[in-house]
């Protein structure tokens, strides 16, 4: 669960292929950011562990009362959907007793439900306090020195600074670029066949993916205007698996930053639906909320959203086969 931005939003995260044992609550701490991706900030973040499937969240930190027990009734649902038996929370907030209030309101709830809380923390300005006392002075933690950190540093994986900055990753970097790619799909020749596109929609993602390249100006064009058709744009969904979706991701995040507004929807969508099957559920709600610039009611992005709101961990995903694609089949649609 990555919250959008937008109160009392959730969504489901996996576990990261990188195993972490954290071993006390300065550990819990430094794992925060290097599962979600950034340092959350006025957040309740939730981390689970054993049994069914884990995973780990973080939603917007309610206010008043009724927020609170909303967000606690929508943790609760997640956590029972998944069989978790236990959990984290982490509070990050200036506020002692936002964070007081919010662990009395959720601890005997959670433990209601047979969940054991292992640790209930509040988390602000290099600290962490236990939140259910609100005149705990709290134990000071360095991020930059903590072991998780040094890890992936080695790995290559990159923790913003804040939710804002990884999404300003999705915003245009090169102008020269964009225009030329918009110029392209303004003269991309559509005189073909349905299925003659999505053969090659297939054969350039497939390319990319074998070869890593970035795509040209020309096909990149081409490839965001033949995707704005839902039918088309199916063909590059279908392409998204599980195993290659940390490319997909790569390759949809670059065609994002790359994009004609007007062409966003369908290509920001589809880098949503790769990050939530790779995990990120943080970068999907970034790429919804580009999606949400130009059509907020864009099909494919509520999709995604009901994936994301509904905690449905990756695992769960279907595969789009060749023959849920109507433009390979012979007669249209309706064909028998």
């Amino acid at each position: 669960m990555h919250g959008s931005g937008r109160s009392g939003v959730v969504a489901a995260m996996r576990q990261p292929r990188t195993t972490f044992t954290a071993r006390s609550s300065e550990d819990l701490v430094a794992l925060a950011p290097q599962v979600l991706g950034f340092h959350p900030a006025d957040s309740v973040v939730l981390m689970t562990f054993g049994g069914g499937e884990n995973f780990h969240a973080r939603v917007d930190l309610p206010d008043g009362e009724d927020d609170q027990l909303a967000v606690v009734d929508m943790l609760r649902t997640v956590i029972a959907r998944h069989r978790v038996r236990q959990v984290a929370l982490l509070l990050y907030t200036d506020d002692p007793w936002a964070a007081a209030t919010f662990h009395d309101a959720v601890v005997p709830r959670l433990q209601g439900d047979g969940v054991e809380v292992v640790d209930v923390l509040r988390v602000a300005d290099g600290r962490f306090h236990d939140a259910g006392e609100p005149d705990d002075p709290g134990r000071p933690y360095d991020f930059r020195a903590h072991r998780f950190t040094a890890e992936q540093v080695v790995r290559g994986r990159v923790v913003h600074d804040s939710r804002e900055q990884l999404a300003a990753g999705l915003r245009l970097v090169d102008a020269g670029d964009a225009l030329a790619v918009a110029e392209a799909a303004a003269r991309a020749d559509l005189d073909h066949e349905p299925a003659e596109h999505g053969r090659w929609i297939q054969r350039t993602v497939r390319r990319h993916l074998r070869t890593g390249r970035r795509l040209r100006a020309d096909d990149a064009g081409r490839l965001l205007l033949l995707v704005s058709a839902p039918a088309l744009r199916d063909v590059a969904w279908a392409e998204i698996s599980r195993h290659f979706a940390a490319a997909h991701v790569e390759l949809w995040r670059d065609l994002v930053r790359r994009c004609p507004p007007d062409l966003l929807p369908a290509a920001s969508s589809l880098l949503a639906f790769a990050a939530w099957l790779h995990g990120d559920g943080a970068l999907a709600w970034c790429a919804l909320d580009r999606c949400d610039e130009v059509d907020p009611d864009y099909a494919m992005a509520a999709c995604v959203r009901d994936l994301l709101d509904g905690a449905v961990p990756p695992s769960a995903w279907t595969p789009i086969t060749q023959g849920d694609l109507i433009v390979f089949w012979p007669q249209g649609p309706d064909a028998s």
